[in-house]
């Protein structure tokens, strides 16, 4: 079973300066995903487009899962679209929840493989060995200038443009949303995070925490919102931290071998 495969842990913050939190966390080790969702709107709207993001998906690929489904790329697809029209409907139709909308990133895990998910600027990193990355790219205005050469990335650390997001879960009735699928080793590290963390923490310093304290993926993730509250906290801040402990190939039964040799 996958879950024997991962050890994920999940911590969300308000912050040092916000009175609610509007982030929303979740993960299921047994179906191999993690889900975390940064909401936005007036009131407790973003907690609502957020909450509901990750209970909706949380659920439907569950199911989904359960009942065989194979193509990871598409059935991410397929039920964050309909996790879109979800929040949008409730939107629509309840003027206190107007313009009501989230962030989204999901690491769905299947088959010694990660399909990664994402729309806005919530994040996924790696870290393998002594490599940590970004492997998603944020859909903000943010990025679009730093692609366009109109600033640097040091400019940006200082940036007042920073939470401006091209693209937003349950704002239109549909989304465009960004999936890649890559291997996974044993031994690697991954790390879902808000805006709140990366905002306030450096990547190097990111990185020192989770190459340092990876071991105990709790007490690194107990770090990193610290670090990000001692920085300032002007956000709420969340963290998922996912180690791939083992091999997580999926065994294939004599028959289905069978097929793939005729297919060939």
């Amino acid at each position: 079973m996958i879950g024997s495969a991962l050890e994920i842990v999940k911590l969300t913050d308000p912050g040092m300066v916000r009175s609610h939190n509007e982030d929303s966390v979740g993960f299921d080790a047994d179906s191999g995903f993690a889900i975390l969702a940064d909401g936005m709107g007036g009131y407790n709207a973003g907690e609502v487009a957020s909450g509901m993001a990750v209970a909706m998906l949380s659920d439907n690929l569950k199911a989904a899962l359960r009942e065989g489904r194979s193509d990871m790329k598409a059935l991410a697809g397929e039920e964050i679209q309909k996790t879109n029209g979800a929040i949008f409907q409730a939107a629509q139709s309840q003027p206190q929840y107007n313009g009501m909308g989230t962030t989204l990133v999901l690491a769905l895990f299947r088959n010694n493989r990660v399909t990664v998910a994402h729309i806005g600027d919530s994040r996924l990193y790696r870290l393998r060995g002594d490599q940590f990355e970004q492997v998603t790219r944020d859909h903000s205005l943010l990025q679009e200038q730093i692609d366009s050469g109109m600033i640097t990335r040091e400019d940006a650390r200082h940036s007042h443009n920073k939470n401006l997001v091209t693209r937003a879960l349950g704002v239109e009735p549909e989304v465009e949303i960004e999936v890649h699928e890559y291997p996974v080793l044993p031994g690697d590290l991954f790390l879902l995070c808000s805006d709140g963390l990366n905002d306030m923490v450096t990547d190097e310093d990111i990185q020192l925490t989770v190459g340092l304290m990876g071991a105990n993926l709790e007490m690194a993730a107990q770090q990193l919102v610290q670090m990000a509250n001692d920085n300032g906290g002007r956000d709420n801040v969340s963290v998922i931290l996912v180690r791939v402990v083992q091999d997580f190939a999926e065994k294939r039964n004599w028959f289905s071998k069978l097929l793939n040799w005729f297919g060939q």
